[in-house]
């Protein structure tokens, strides 16, 4: 394995977070913030518990969620973009390396980036309510495959667009909507029988149910169901990248 190539790649993608670190990491964290006071505040003062739990402190997994998929679908899609948009693409594939050791650098950066700003966020979020974690090891565990799986998600639409919108239309149009719709801020058992048969089709749903249960031993859906949803995408996710990389698509046309 070419060890050099991966940090190259790696280290060019953590050095540009740094170089724009108000938009990578702040922005994010005060925006999440934001949610936080005004969901709190707004519907805290109607709904004071959810199975046992104070609401501001219900919502914040789903909080830390929203921006780890957020981010990390941002951070891997305009990581390879950048090089399709320049050309410097194709220096790259020339290179002695292999796909697999690209996608190890490029993917690696942005989960790196999104497992900061998560535990970032989770910080934060202790500034305003108690927290405690009763899983920590499980916690660590879904934040970083749903950073990796995401990232690797991320990685295919940077190679699928080819514009800026195409860049921005997926996470904007469907990721952040079943993002808000999966239980960030509330349960699904709280939804009519109809809804919330509705909302067991939204892949969202098991990533925020299970990260949720690391913290408080509730969850909407079994936490091995949340485990192996997960799982099941970042396959689907490595078997994409996998034909890119075999047939060319949007690489070398």
């Amino acid at each position: 394995m070419n060890h050099r190539a991966i940090r190259a790649i790696y280290l060019f993608e953590m050095a540009r977070t740094w170089r724009t670190l108000l938009q990578s990491i702040v922005s994010p964290v005060v925006s999440t913030s934001l949610y936080f006071v005004v969901f709190g505040a707004a519907i805290g003062s109607r709904i004071s518990q959810v199975e046992g739990v104070s609401y501001g402190t219900f919502i914040v997994p789903g909080l830390i969620m929203l921006s780890v998929l957020t981010q990390s679908i941002a951070n891997a899609s305009f990581g390879i973009y950048f090089p399709k948009f320049t050309g410097t693409i194709y220096e790259i594939l020339s290179a002695p390396i292999s796909y697999f050791e690209i996608v190890l650098g490029y993917v690696g950066a942005a989960a790196t980036k999104s497992i900061i700003l998560g535990l970032i966020i989770l910080a934060t979020a202790g500034l305003f309510v108690p927290l405690h974690i009763q899983h920590p090891v499980w916690m660590l565990t879904f934040l970083v495959l749903t950073a990796v799986t995401f990232s690797l998600f991320g990685f295919i639409i940077g190679i699928w667009a080819d514009g800026f919108e195409k860049l921005q239309m997926i996470p904007m149009l469907v990721v952040t909507p079943l993002t808000f719709l999966g239980g960030s801020f509330y349960s699904i058992d709280m939804l009519p029988p109809t809804w919330r048969t509705v909302a067991l089709l939204n892949p969202v749903v098991y990533l925020i149910s299970g990260f949720r249960w690391s913290f408080y031993e509730i969850a909407d859906v079994s936490v091995s169901v949340s485990m192996g949803m997960t799982t099941a995408f970042l396959v689907i996710c490595l078997v994409v990248i996998w034909w890119i990389f075999r047939t060319g698509y949007r690489l070398k046309n």
